[in-house]
């Protein structure tokens, strides 16, 4: 039964590009393996319905047939495409049963079409990025240097000396495939399959390239800079297309980024607001005076407790929060909220005592 990704990413089947992202990071963000009550299978899930979602050709795929073409993660019904969301089996008939996506493939190719050669794509790679609140205020470009399967230097990726060129093989006589004969149930099936020696090219090497072992990677650093935008939250993902694992030709992985901030001294931060909490005299609370508090941007921020404010409460800075991530560009802040610890002192002189049995009167 194929998946239902619209289901996974809980929208309609009419959701704009934007609303497809927006789904993905709220439930990628909630169900993260890293996080507490996550859950990997649930994440990977996720995951594989955006991978088909946000792709333009790969949706299209989707919303005609139940499934992609293209090596997409799909799991659609071997019937789809030929009779409707409808038809569903769930019927295992043990590992001689035919592969009727191959068996239509090859009626396919008996009728002038040609297989497609066979790449296979490089692993995804996802990464944990650590920043601290700051870095997460301003924005930064993280450089990372990841240890993974990276393009061959010495043949380019294309598993051979170039120099040397290729040569037909002789497994398939240069047709880049095979056919075979399966006796089913159903009866014998021709089936036509993508050659196991080229993997459907139709041409091998005449010199493997001995630094890759005819591969087209091998194990080493790749360089990448992250671009993480001013007002990042934690556990968000960031995409990082072509720049995982190497794969066969142009079909690298890609790489996800996670962001963990830091657990910040003073600031506390909830989505784009800050709180923090400010010692002061309770002098400074009776008459007004001017407190001088540093916001995340180091900038000193001046403010006097309002008269009749209850300290109980937490007193609102508009606009000197974290940057809000808005579509167009990050347009604003967030908002500051201080708590205040009254300081009382451990004893006061007679004088002092005076004047605020004095006050206690007019209050």
């Amino acid at each position: 039964m194929s998946k239902d990704y619209y289901k996974i990413l809980g929208i309609s089947r009419n959701a704009s590009e934007e609303d497809v992202k927006k789904a993905y990071r709220k439930l990628a963000h909630q169900f993260h393996p890293d996080k507490a009550g996550g859950n990997e299978s649930r994440f990977k899930e996720i995951n594989e319905a955006y991978q088909i979602l946000s792709h333009k050709e790969k949706r299209s795929q989707y919303d005609r047939f139940g499934q992609v073409f293209d090596g997409g993660a799909t799991q659609g019904s071997p019937w789809s495409g030929f009779g409707g969301e409808g038809m569903h089996w769930n019927v295992n008939f043990g590992e001689d049963f035919p592969d009727f996506s191959d068996i239509f493939e090859g009626i396919f190719e008996q009728f002038g079409g040609r297989r497609r050669p066979t790449y296979t794509r490089g692993s995804d790679v996802e990464v944990v990025v650590q920043i601290i609140l700051e870095e997460a205020f301003r924005g930064l470009k993280h450089k990372l240097n990841l240890q993974t399967f990276i393009i061959c230097k010495t043949c380019g990726g294309l598993g051979y000396e170039k120099s040397h060129g290729l040569k037909g093989c002789a497994m398939c006589q240069g047709r880049g495939e095979i056919r075979e004969q399966r006796r089913t149930f159903f009866g014998n099936f021709s089936q036509v399959r993508a050659c196991p020696q080229c993997r459907g090219h139709g041409q091998v090497p005449n010199k493997p390239c001995n630094n890759c072992g005819s591969k087209g990677k091998v194990s080493g650093m790749r360089e990448v800079i992250i671009n993480i935008a001013p007002g990042v939250e934690d556990g968000q993902i960031i995409k990082i297309v072509g720049m995982g694992e190497a794969g066969e030709g142009d079909s690298s992985g890609d790489l996800y980024a996670v962001i963990k901030i830091k657990t910040h001294p003073i600031f506390e931060r909830k989505k784009s607001d800050l709180f923090a909490t400010k010692d002061i005299r309770i002098t400074e609370a009776l008459l007004g005076k001017k407190i001088e508090i540093q916001g995340i941007d180091k900038e000193i921020i001046q403010i006097s407790i309002p008269s009749g404010f209850n300290l109980r409460e937490k007193l609102k800075i508009t606009g000197y929060g974290m940057p809000k991530l808005g579509i167009f560009g990050n347009t604003s802040r967030g908002d500051f909220y201080i708590a205040f610890n009254v300081k009382v002192p451990k004893s006061i002189s007679s004088k002092a005592k005076k004047i605020l049995e004095d006050l206690d009167k007019e209050l």
